[in-house]
C-alpha cells in the first residue's frame, strides 16, 4: 500500500520535524524525493542526512516569494524530474516562532504585518504552489496535491494549555489552516477532469521535545491521551501519497488521536 517507487514527491518546508520525517520515510518507501526549504541550518542538516542518495534532491525555496515559486517546477523539470505528488507543508508555527526568539503578543497587540506574514506563508504560498502546478504539471500526467492543515483547522484552540508555556497558539495559524482545506475542496473539483486529486491532512499535536507538563495538558484533550510521534503522522501521509489513495479527493483526513472526535 505504501510502495512509492512510482512516486516523485516534492515537499515544501522539508526541514522541520514533520517535513524531515516525510523525507526519510518516503525515501525508505522507494520514492524519489524533492525537498525544499529556506537556506539555513535545517536545510543543511537535511542535505547532510541524505547526501549520496540518488533519489534525493534539494532546492532552496522561500514559498512566500512569488518569483521563486513561479520558477520551482521549471527548475525541477529542467533537471529531469517530473513530480507527481506535491506536499504543501511549509508553515509558520508557534514552535518555529519560539525557536526564532519571536514574541507572542496578546491578540489586541498583533500587528497587521505579523498577521499577513503568517497568512503569506501558510495560505497564500500553498495557493501559489497549486497555481504553478496548474501551469506546469496538472493535465500533463496524473498527479496529487496534499495540503497540510492542523488539528486546529476546524476546531478552536484550547488557550489555557498554553498558559506559562514558551510558545502560544496564535490566531493567524488556525485561520490559515482552516483556509487550507477550503483550497483543497475548491481545487479537487476544478482538477477532477484533468487527472489530479487533492486532499488535506490535519495532523494532531506532534511531540517535538515538549515539556512533560505540556504533554499532560494536551493529552487530556485527546482520546488516546498522548501526543503523536512524527512517524505516526508520516504513516498516514505515505498512504495519501500512494496509489492506494487514488479514489480519494476533496477529503480532510484527521490524524489527531481522537482530538476531533470529542
Amino acid at each position: 500500500m505504501t510502495d512509492l517507487a512510482a512516486r516523485t514527491i516534492f515537499i515544501t518546508g522539508s526541514g522541520g520535524v514533520l517535513g524531515s520525517t516525510y523525507v526519510r520515510r518516503m525515501l525508505a518507501a522507494g520514492a524519489r524525493v524533492i525537498a525544499s526549504d529556506l537556506p539555513g541550518a535545517r536545510a543543511e542538516a537535511l542535505k547532510d542526512a541524505h547526501a549520496g542518495n540518488d533519489r534525493f534532491r534539494f532546492y532552496d525555496l522561500d514559498v512566500g516569494d512569488e518569483d521563486q515559486v513561479t520558477e520551482i517546477f521549471s527548475r525541477i523539470l529542467a533537471d529531469g524530474w517530473e513530480p507527481n505528488v506535491v506536499l504543501n507543508n511549509a508553515a509558520i508555527t508557534g514552535e518555529l516562532l519560539m525557536g526564532a526568539g519571536k514574541p507572542f503578543p496578546d491578540f489586541r497587540d498583533i500587528s497587521v504585518t505579523d498577521w499577513e506574514r503568517t497568512m503569506r506563508t501558510n495560505l497564500t504560498a500553498p495557493f501559489m504552489v497549486a497555481r504553478q502546478m496548474d501551469r506546469d504539471i496538472v493535465g500533463k500526467w496524473p498527479c496529487t496535491l496534499i495540503n497540510v492543515a492542523s488539528m486546529y483547522a476546524l476546531k478552536g484552540a484550547h488557550h489555557r494549555i498554553y498558559d506559562g508555556m514558551p510558545f502560544k497558539n496564535f490566531a493567524a495559524y488556525g485561520v490559515s489552516k482552516a483556509g487550507i482545506h477550503g483550497l483543497t475542496v475548491w481545487l479537487a473539483g476544478y482538477w477532477a477532469d484533468r487527472g489530479a486529486t487533492v486532499n488535506t491532512i490535519a495532523p494532531g499535536a506532534v511531540f517535538n521535545n515538549h515539556s512533560e507538563e505540556f504533554q499532560r495538558r494536551v493529552g487530556e484533550l485527546i482520546m488516546l491521551n498522548r501526543m503523536a510521534k512524527p512517524d505516526e503522522i508520516a504513516d498516514a501521509m505515505l498512504f495519501l501519497c500512494s496509489p492506494a489513495a487514488g479514489y480519494m479527493t476533496g477529503q480532510l483526513v484527521n490524524v489527531d488521536g481522537g482530538f476531533s472526535g470529542w
